[in-house]
C-alpha cells in the first residue's frame, strides 16, 4: 500500500508561541504530533523533546526484533525520561508536560498507533470520520460514565485538564492499538487546537472534499482560525493508496 502524507503547524490567532511539535518521516514509516503545556518554554521544549526521542528511538530500533507494540512503547517510555530529565536539569521547567499521538507503519497493511493526552487520530473512510483514540482527559472520562454530554464537554471548564501525559513519574501506561485500515483511507493526527474549534462533521467536510492533501491541511487550520484560532493547531493527514 503506498502513502501520501503531509503536515502543517500554526500557532493560532491568541498565542505568542507554538507549543505544538511534528514529525513526518520522510519515507512514510511513522508520523508524530505533539501538544505541549507547562509555560511558554515548557511545553515548547517537551513537545520537542518528545517528538525528537520517538524518531530516534524508532530509527534506531527499526529493524530490532521487537513487535510494534513494544517499539512504540519504548518509544514513548524513552521519551517520558528524556522530559523528565530536562525538568531535573532545568527545574523551571519543573511543570512541562506534552500529549502525543503517534501512527507506525512498519507493515503497510496493519500499522498501529500510541497515544497520551488530547491529541486524537481519526480516520476517514467512505465519507465516515471515526475518532480512533480516546482522550485521556476529566470529561472525556466524565461522558463515559454520562455524568456530561458531548456538548456540554465542548465549553465544560475543565476539558482541558489531562489525566495523563509525558513527562510525569507516576506514568503507568500508555494507549496502544492496531490500526484497521484500508486503501482510500484518510487519517488524521492532530492536536486538540483543531478539534476544540472544529466540530467532527467540519473536519470530515476538509478530509473528503478536498483531494489534495496540502490543501485539506490548510484548510482545516484556517477554519479552526476562523473559529477563533485560541490554541495552537497541528495536522499531519495520511492517505491510503491501493
Amino acid at each position: 500500500m503506498k502513502l501520501k502524507f503531509t503536515g502543517f503547524s500554526d500557532p493560532g490567532l491568541i498565542r505568542s508561541s507554538n507549543q505544538d511539535a511534528y514529525y513526518v518521516d520522510p519515507e512514510g514509516r511513522f508520523f508524530i504530533v505533539a501538544d505541549g503545556m507547562g509555560g511558554h518554554a515548557g511545553g515548547e521544549e517537551a513537545s520537542h523533546i518528545a517528538t525528537r526521542e520517538i524518531q530516534a528511538h524508532l530509527v534506531a530500533n527499526w529493524n530490532s526484533g521487537e513487535s510494534d507494540p513494544e517499539l512504540l512503547e519504548k518509544a514513548l517510555w524513552q521519551a517520558n525520561e528524556a522530559i523528565l530529565l530536562d525538568q531535573q536539569n532545568h527545574p523551571e521547567r519543573a511543570d512541562m508536560g506534552t500529549t502525543v499521538v503517534v501512527v507506525l507503519f512498519r507493515q503497510a497493511e496493519s500499522p498501529w498507533c500510541a497515544h497520551i493526552g488530547d491529541s486524537r487520530l481519526y480516520r476517514l473512510r467512505d465519507a465516515q470520520l471515526t475518532q480512533i483514540t480516546e482522550d485521556h482527559t476529566w470529561v472525556a472520562r466524565a461522558i463515559k460514565i454520562g455524568d456530561i454530554t458531548s456538548d456540554e464537554a465542548r465549553i465544560h471548564p475543565f476539558r482541558h485538564v489531562l489525566s495523563r501525559c509525558l513527562g510525569r513519574e507516576d506514568l503507568h501506561q500508555f494507549d496502544v492499538q492496531p490500526l484497521d485500515v484500508t486503501a482510500g483511507d484518510r487519517l488524521l493526527l492532530c492536536s486538540d487546537g483543531l478539534t476544540e474549534e472544529l466540530v467532527d462533521e467540519k473536519i470530515a467536510d476538509c478530509l473528503q472534499n478536498i483531494p489534495l492533501l496540502e490543501k485539506a491541511s490548510v484548510s482545516l487550520i484556517e477554519a479552526a482560525k476562523e473559529q477563533g484560532g485560541h490554541d495552537n493547531i497541528t495536522v499531519v493527514i495520511v492517505e491510503l493508496q491501493g
